[in-house]
């Protein structure tokens, strides 16, 4: 087969000379032959495919390293790489793109004031954590301070209690970091994908532990909010009870594609299902981060499904919108969850906004 010089295989491949002796340089796409007289790059036609793969590559912001690995993949594997590439930059992306909203809004004047510490508000918080009546281990966690609220709920089986300890431990060091609030969420989001490689690297050949996090970070009056998996955050204010997190599962999905009810959701054998945890594999956790304005009255909750999977709502809402204070209120919603039969264990953290 005849071979194309550099100039006629670049125009081929809708590439520049330039680039292809950068691709030769690093080992990316070596010319089939070099003619011994003039040092010109020939190339085979058959090469064409592979050039137009590492165009295609580097047009979508992928690293000429990275690309290395993909050219050395079969196809299939080759697509999952790509695959998993992009999902990073779409995260990447969504997480960036919150924290750039929010610095919009507060620099054009319609944010909250992002001071540091406030004097005037503090929380009064309890924990509680349970196994239940039908586990025979508790792999629960809960966390509670004036600047730190967290739940995790690992995964049943060797390694569960570790990761969601794991997972708990790699938030504590930002109770005392010097973190403008402005900070919160990045720093919140690294802390998350720390634990989640720690959590990871305690797989065994036979099992790979995971665990859910939902968490709190208060700073003055802002209040930092990262969640992944099905514990949930409540808020409750003037009366109202609302839901601040989605779960991350599989029946929750399928009620937002319109194709299973709530009712249905509820009663689902696969409702437990998660489709995202920590651990839970990937070399991204896509993690979701909101930041909210804490106000004097307010009441949160973080909870695990050891709760809110046997308490509905209306008895959420009853049981935090009491006059008790937060340890009469986290007895009171761990009484409920063994009147409805407390299959699973029972984590919950209750925190009231004051002023102090």
């Amino acid at each position: 087969m005849r071979l194309l010089t550099i100039g006629a295989f670049a125009r081929a491949a809708r590439l520049t000379p330039k680039a292809l002796r950068l691709y030769d340089e690093l080992g990316l796409l070596q010319p089939a032959a070099v003619d011994p007289d003039s040092a010109y790059r020939l190339y085979d036609p058959d090469q064409l495919e592979q050039a137009r793969l590492i165009a295609q590559l580097r047009r979508i912001g992928m690293p000429l390293a990275e690309i290395r690995n993909v050219c050395a993949l079969e196809p299939a594997a080759a697509a999952e790489a790509i695959s998993a590439y992009w999902q990073r930059i779409v995260t990447d992306t969504a997480a960036r793109g919150r924290l750039t909203a929010f610095l919009l809004e507060h620099l054009s004047g319609r944010g909250t004031t992002m001071s540091y510490a406030s004097p005037t508000l503090g929380l009064h918080w309890a924990a509680g954590c349970e196994i239940g009546t039908v586990r025979d281990s508790n792999e629960d966690a809960t966390y509670a301070s004036d600047l730190l609220l967290a739940v995790a709920d690992g995964a049943r089986g060797p390694g569960g209690a570790a990761a969601s300890a794991a997972a708990i431990d790699a938030l504590r060091p930002l109770e005392l970091a010097d973190v403008p609030a402005a900070e919160l969420l990045r720093k919140l989001a690294d802390a998350v994908t720390e634990a989640d490689r720690t959590v990871r690297g305690a797989a065994t050949d036979d099992h790979q532990p995971i665990t859910t996090l939902t968490a709190i970070l208060r700073r003055g009056s802002q209040l930092a909010l990262v969640h992944v998996g099905d514990t949930r955050a409540y808020l409750l204010r003037g009366g109202e009870l609302s839901q601040l997190t989605q779960d991350h599962t599989w029946v929750q999905s399928q009620v937002d594609q319109g194709r299973l009810g709530p009712q249905e959701a509820a009663a689902h054998p696969q409702r437990a299902l998660l489709v995202r945890a920590l651990g839970a594999g990937g070399d991204h956790l896509e993690a979701d981060l909101a930041l909210r304005t804490a106000l004097a009255g307010d009441r949160y909750l973080l909870c695990s499904d050891g709760l809110s999977a046997v308490v509905d709502h209306a008895a959420l809402r009853t049981a935090l919108g009491g006059a008790a204070d937060p340890d009469e209120t986290v007895q009171r919603l761990i009484s409920l969850a063994h009147d409805g039969g407390a299959p699973d264990n029972i984590a919950c953290v209750v925190a009231d906004v004051v002023t102090v």
